[in-house]
């Protein structure tokens, strides 16, 4: 049954007729109340101050004050229920709009159409603070729309390189153009490699922003993260001619998950690496700061505009997508590190002075009770 079909009066007749539900009881009360209680009351104070007058006179006193009772609260009730009802009607129309253009924009919405807004009616506070809240989660809605959009139009193109890596070199294999050789199966091992890494990404990025990730937090000094972090990734910077320092200003035991901020640690190298040329050179340094232990990796490469920033951190998000992806990255590392240091109640952080002019990813973390 459709909402037409169950509810038969709208909003302005059921308030119209509670209103007048309630001037009618008021109306009735009044009318008990000046013919019977009224004119007894009246008989009783005439009798206690003494006044003398005979049955027909008092018949009399009595009706008048009835008529005068009757007549001026008939008279104060009727100019009241009509100003009720006006006032009634008037808000009724404005809350029955505003209630239309809400109900209309949540039609939008419904559709995948988030760019309808409410106005704010002027009604209260609460009108207000319902209007500012509905296009806030449209606006909302609208970005986590373009983001699962963006986020699947990178994940078919993730998957499709490798997966036409593998049927390339199967049909090959097939059609007798290569043999199954070490050569053809070192590349479908990668390509394999490849996807497996990507669903893993993907699996562990949405288990830290679930919080289903177990972290098993324990006293970790800060130069035994730093140490490892740079030895794993000493040789991939060798390779690249890209010089990698380490400082450390502090040394503080961290409450942390070692694999999990190694991980961390690691996806940040391989970022900076990444996007910083040969010759150029990456520091990883470890400071304390207020209530903070902070890791640091600065890089003097690319560098990142002020408009993509606020981006950096977003799955599958690239500054440059073809370049990007031709590095070999997936899009997702910055923000699996990001899921796995807020899990530790931490903070991880972007700043660049922009393009070409390097780029600082801070970690923060707390320090362990000693």
């Amino acid at each position: 049954m459709s909402v037409q079909g169950r509810v038969r009066w709208g909003f302005a007749s059921r308030l119209l007729s509670a209103q007048a539900l309630v001037l009618v009881a008021g109306a009735v009360t009044t009318w008990v109340v000046a013919s019977f209680v009224g004119p007894s009351i009246f008989r009783d104070h005439l009798h206690r101050a003494g006044v003398s007058h005979t049955s027909a006179e008092g018949q009399h006193v009595e009706e008048a004050f009835r008529s005068a009772l009757l007549i001026s609260i008939s008279v104060a009730l009727l100019a009241a229920t009509i100003t009720a009802l006006a006032v009634t009607w008037y808000f009724t129309g404005r809350v029955k709009r505003s209630i239309g253009q809400v109900a209309s924009a949540a039609s939008e919405v419904a559709a995948g159409r988030y760019d309808d807004r409410v106005a704010d009616p002027g009604l209260g506070v609460e009108f207000a603070t319902l209007a500012e809240s509905y296009n806030s989660l449209a606006q909302r809605l609208g970005n986590v729309e373009a983001i699962r959009r963006r986020m699947l139009a990178d994940l078919a193109h993730e998957m499709r390189t490798p997966l036409a890596t593998v049927e390339a070199h199967l049909e090959a294999v097939e059609d007798g153009v290569r043999s199954l050789d070490e050569d053809t199966l070192t590349v479908i091992r990668l390509s394999t490699s490849r996807l497996g890494r990507l669903a893993e990404d993907i699996a562990a990025v949405s288990q830290a922003e679930e919080g289903a990730l177990d972290i098993h937090r324990q006293a970790v000094e800060a130069s035994a993260l730093v140490s490892a972090a740079s030895e794993g990734a000493r040789d991939r910077f060798t390779a690249k001619s890209v010089h990698l320092d380490t400082h450390l200003s502090a040394n503080d035991p961290v409450s942390a998950d070692p694999d999990r901020i190694g991980q961390v640690l690691s996806n940040l190298l391989d970022n900076a690496l990444r996007h910083t040329p040969s010759g150029g050179s990456v520091t990883l340094s470890c400071r304390r700061h207020d209530r903070w232990v902070e890791f640091v990796i600065a890089d003097s490469g690319e560098g990142i505009a002020p408009e993509h920033l606020a981006h950096v951190f977003d799955r599958f998000y690239r500054v440059d997508t073809a370049r990007d992806r031709n590095r070999g990255g997936s899009g997702i590392g910055l923000s699996i590190s990001k899921a796995l240091v807020e899990a530790h109640g931490g903070t991880l952080t972007a700043l660049s002075p922009g393009p070409g002019r390097g780029a600082t990813f801070t970690v923060r973390l707390s320090p362990a009770d000693r």
